[in-house]
């Protein structure tokens, strides 16, 4: 009964107390002191005064800058100061004390001049380092960071670089939170050229915009074969994130699963924590508390391998894991190992109020676990730390949180006094708070108007030159078609010249078939003419009743022909080879006319025979020749020399000669049926070697001679062959 009254009183005293405190703030509200501040505005870059600027305090007084730039005006402490002029964008600034005030403002004649260039590229490299430029500044300045963007409009020359700026735009405008602008640009980037990188960041934003539908579709038009494991990791977190909005848990759950498994068959391990750590939460959202604390240690431990930030925002993860499920001891546990850590990363980087591992929200929720669990003494040191922190780093929010929840504990523990200094101070903070969120407010609307109106440049930006690239086409339209008639002009010419080139080409191939075909037909002539005389000496062997000696010519003959018709429809064939049939042939003839002649064959050592190609039969009508004409008719027993020598690298002699009754005396001697008859085994030859030499550029010379100055002055055939 007595804790009753004691609520009771308390109750009564708050609400007096937060009236006079309404009442006394509201005075003093009205009753802040004013003062003249001064001022002026000028140009950043020539530091000349800009007369006839407009000067005004947000719903109060009003004035200009004289001719020197100069200004008075009555203000107060926390009025926001708005300075406007025609050739400069609208300035905010809030006061804080009566020091003077100097406003630096750029001009926007130099972009405007710029802009108003002919849409053509000076600097190949100007594009890229604009674009390079905007993702700088991307999270610093986003005014800046598009204004770099607008330029790179100007720059981008081509449809894969228009597609480039739209999606480094749509990333600025992602991270500032203007998700339907995101939207918008990575759409337009992405109908320029499609990527799967746009596509990922399109799905994306669509999720941020509430647009869940849109971002399943835009997930599911993705073709995963094209993705790489990184990608498809994100992809299917991606979908686990919306279904996760849409409270389709079952869903969430098997893409994170799908998307665990890819990362951990390909050792991603950032994401092996982070949908660890996300499977864990759909689990608790689902209240299955043992499966995701199971998963949430799963993450803990494994954030713990990687940076000491990654695994601070783990313990934070489960520590609020714990304080949901009422696991306070454990929650306080967490977060003081990770209070410990956080003093450590702050002395590396900075963290902004935004961020939930901050020191003051650790201490306040430290603070308020003790106090779930009634343990007051240790909850409000934790709490006036928190307080204190929030504080230095004007965290309105944890320090209002804060100083409520120890006015709470005051006034549970019966210290009323205390209770009612830490409501009044909570009220304050409150009011504060609320001026700082109608800053907020209206700096927010500002910056999406001044985003929007951004947004709209570049389009129109966009337009402006599109147009000006039609102009542009239509002055060179006429010079185009004069250019077509010249080039029309030189492309006839040229097809005249390719159809005389094709017109020679296809005369040198018929010359060419036909010497072939006249190579084919002479050689046709060339083997009947030596079957023919080979067959005549066979039957001089029957003749005679020599059977023996006519089978093992036949013998002989038989591997001789076989080689003749194995060659016969080659062009040329190794001199190794055409040696082989002259020694069988001379053979052959040696062994019918054994009274009449001797032979000798020799090769220099130095040439290798496989090196050089000769036709085929080239030799052998006359080495013929040389025994049926020259030294069958000589009266005493001849000599028959074939004679191989190099006389340069590339080039051999064979020299064949004979010391029979020589040409003059055997055309005497040709009986007269051989006169009726044309010879022609030495007619075919020199056409073959006159054909062979055109079509393979003088490559055999054949000279014939006498031999010697003696009664029987002989014969000498030599034949020159070039290498390849």
């Amino acid at each position: 009964m007595r804790i009753i009254i004691k609520h009771i009183c308390f109750l009564w005293i708050v609400l007096g107390t937060t009236c006079m405190f309404a009442q006394v703030y509201n005075e003093s509200d009205d009753t802040e002191p004013r003062f003249t501040v001064r001022g002026s505005v000028i140009e950043s870059d020539t530091r000349d005064p800009i007369p006839h600027v407009n000067i005004e305090v947000n719903g109060g007084a009003y004035t200009t800058t004289d001719f020197t730039g100069d200004f008075r005006i009555e203000v107060k402490k926390g009025d926001e100061l708005v300075i406007r002029h025609k050739d400069f964008e609208t300035v905010y600034y809030t006061i804080l004390n009566n020091e003077r005030i100097t406003v630096k403002v750029e001009s926007n004649e130099e972009e405007t001049e710029y802009k108003q260039k002919k849409f053509s590229r000076r600097n190949p490299n100007q594009f890229k380092s604009l674009i390079d430029s905007a993702e700088t500044y991307l999270k610093k300045d986003a005014k800046r960071s598009i204004e770099f963007i607008e330029l790179a409009f100007i720059e981008s020359s081509s449809v894969k670089e228009n597609a480039n700026t739209y999606e480094v735009l749509g990333d600025i405008y992602m991270f500032w939170k203007q998700y339907d602008l995101a939207v918008s640009n990575y759409r337009i980037s992405d109908q320029n050229i499609k990527t799967n990188t746009v596509k990922l960041k399109l799905a994306t934003a669509y999720k941020q915009n509430n647009n869940y539908q849109e971002s399943i579709e835009t997930y599911n038009e993705i073709n995963k074969k094209e993705l790489s494991n990184w990608q498809l990791v994100q992809l299917y977190e991606g979908i686990g994130d919306v279904y996760l909005l849409t409270q389709n848990y079952q869903l969430s759950i098997d893409n994170y699963q799908k998307g665990l498994t890819v990362a951990q068959k390909h050792l991603i391990t950032p994401k092996i924590t982070d949908l660890n750590s996300k499977i864990a939460q759909v689990y608790n959202v689902k209240g299955e508390s043992q499966k995701a604390e199971g998963y949430f240690n799963r993450s803990m431990k494994l954030a713990s391998t990687q940076n000491k930030k990654r695994a601070i925002e783990e313990k934070v993860k489960v520590a609020d894991f714990q304080s949901a499920n009422n696991n306070y001891s454990n929650e306080i546990a967490l977060r003081q190992e990770a209070l410990e850590d956080i003093s450590d990363i702050e002395n590396d980087s900075i963290l902004d109020n935004e961020s939930p591992l901050t020191s003051q929200k650790q201490n306040y929720k430290i603070g308020n676990a003790f106090a779930l669990q009634n343990d007051y003494e240790n909850a409000i040191p934790y709490l006036k730390k928190s307080i204190e922190e929030a504080d230095s780093k004007e965290d309105l929010i944890v320090q209002k949180d804060a100083t409520r929840k120890l006015s709470e504990i005051y006034r549970d523990a019966g210290q009323f006094d205390k209770a009612l200094i830490a409501y009044q101070s909570y009220v304050g903070l409150m009011d504060k708070l609320y001026i700082k969120k109608e800053q907020e407010l209206s700096q927010a609307a500002r910056f999406s108007k001044n985003i929007v109106s951004t947004q709209n440049r570049i389009l129109s930006l966009e337009s402006d030159r599109a147009l000006t690239e039609s102009k542009f086409q239509l002055t060179t339209e006429e010079a185009k078609r004069q250019k077509l008639i010249i080039y029309s002009l030189i492309g006839g010419v040229l097809l005249l010249l390719i159809t005389a080139f094709l017109m020679f080409k296809y005369i040198k191939q018929q010359r060419l078939a036909n010497n072939l075909l006249a190579l084919k037909s002479l050689r046709s002539q060339m083997n009947p003419h030596f079957i023919f005389n080979a067959l005549n000496s066979v039957n001089s062997f029957i003749a005679s009743n020599d059977e023996r000696t006519a089978n093992k010519y036949l013998t002989d003959f038989s591997l001789l022909m076989r080689a003749v018709l194995e060659n016969s429809e080659e062009d040329f064939i190794s001199l190794e080879k055409e040696i082989e049939l002259l020694e069988l042939y001379t053979k052959l003839e040696h062994f019918r006319f054994q009274d009449k002649f001797d032979y000798s064959i020799t090769i220099d050592e130095n040439i290798n025979v496989q090196d050089f190609i000769i036709p085929p039969m080239l030799l052998q009508p006359y080495i013929e020749n040389a025994v049926w004409h020259g030294l069958r008719y000589k009266k005493t027993k001849g000599r028959l020399e074939i004679e191989v020598t190099q006389t340069a690298s590339d080039e051999i002699e064979i020299m064949i000669t004979d010391d029979g009754i020589g040409r003059e005396k055997s055309k005497v001697l040709k009986t007269m049926n051989q006169k009726k008859q044309k010879s022609k085994g030495m007619g075919n030859i020199k056409k073959r070697v006159s054909i062979l030499n055109e079509m393979y550029k003088d490559k055999v010379d054949v000279f014939v001679d006498d031999f010697q100055d003696d009664e029987d002055v002989g014969t000498k055939v030599v034949v020159t062959l070039k290498k390849d």
